[in-house]
């Protein structure tokens, strides 16, 4: 069982590389919210059929007794719907708090918040969280003010900042979603179809609310590409991979070291540019690195079980 646990945390935390990276992307876009999330969604869906259709030719030709979900299976279908309606939300969320002005770091730090908000939502399912989770998730907080918030943007909150704190409880909601439908359907093609429900209703929203450019969308192909293959394609299939091994409040805590790569992403990104000679080293604070510290710290403790007393 530890093991397993081990196995889904490592899968997530490698999806949150990918997260960490592309946050610097999606902070870089130049075009509309819903443009954003339509497009990159809609290249991540048309990535993972084909990934679908190589595996599963892969499954009949090794004929191991291993059965092909089909597309239309009612728990897959029905799965990708409520999973992709939710992520519509939260990543619309989050990207409307960006474009609107709230800081890169203090909307990694607002969104990391649904490490609170999922246990709260599975003590209504009756789902028990350990103590050393718990502490975690408390270190965990810690480590992400360090390592997001800086004091020299203030601590207030603005209008924008009402995005990201939505985002952060619909994104709790979508990893309960997963939770729920993760063990029980194809994995890769619940990812698929949930990013078909979430890129269809957000290109629908883009024709509706903005006015999109192909001039533009093209100026920022290099940032929608990544989150489209990378961030959507193949860590969200991660996640969802993830959390067939792991419970909902352990994948939530490793979920939040999204911040702890996009710190680490910004630092590689400056440094190429320095590089280059276009721009000066920036490095990252004391405050930033003793963050990061204190997040490893959090996800280390919270893989671990506490030994139980035994009864005299």
């Amino acid at each position: 069982m530890q093991n397993q646990k081990l196995k889904g945390t490592i899968y997530i935390l490698i999806a949150t590389v990918i997260w960490g990276s592309a946050f610097v992307a999606q902070s870089a876009s130049t075009v509309g919210p819903f443009t954003y999330q339509g497009v990159r969604s809609m290249i991540g869906a048309a990535f993972l059929v084909v990934l679908s259709l190589v595996l599963d030719i892969g499954v009949k030709k090794r004929g191991d007794g291993h059965k092909v979900m089909k597309w239309t299976d009612k728990t897959l279908v029905q799965g990708g719907v409520v999973c992709g309606l939710v992520l519509f939300g939260a990543m619309n969320l989050q990207q409307f708090g960006l474009h609107n002005g709230t800081a890169p770091g203090k909307a990694g730090f607002i969104t990391a918040m649904y490490i609170l908000i999922v246990p709260i939502i599975g003590l209504f399912f009756k789902k028990k969280v350990s103590p050393n989770v718990w502490i975690g998730i408390a270190v965990a907080v810690v480590g992400l003010f360090l390592l997001c918030m800086n004091p020299e943007e203030g601590f207030g909150f603005s209008g924008s900042d009402i995005y990201v704190i939505l985002c952060a409880v619909v994104f709790a909601f979508h990893i309960t979603a997963v939770d729920f439908y993760a063990p029980k359907v194809d994995g890769v093609k619940l990812s698929c179809i949930q990013f078909i429900v979430a890129g269809g209703i957000s290109c629908i929203c883009m024709f509706v609310f903005e006015d999109p450019k192909m001039s533009e969308i093209i100026d920022n192909t290099v940032p929608i590409l990544y989150a489209g293959i990378g961030s959507s394609g193949i860590a969200y299939t991660l996640q969802i991979i993830g959390q067939k091994y792991s419970p909902p409040t352990l994948a939530s805590l490793a979920m939040s070291f999204e911040s702890v790569f996009a710190v680490i992403s910004q630092v590689v990104v400056a440094f190429i540019v320095f590089v280059a000679g276009r721009g000066p080293l920036v490095l990252p604070s004391v405050r930033e690195l003793v963050g990061c510290l204190i997040m490893f710290a959090a996800i280390m403790l919270a893989q671990f079980e506490f030994p139980k007393r035994r009864n005299l």
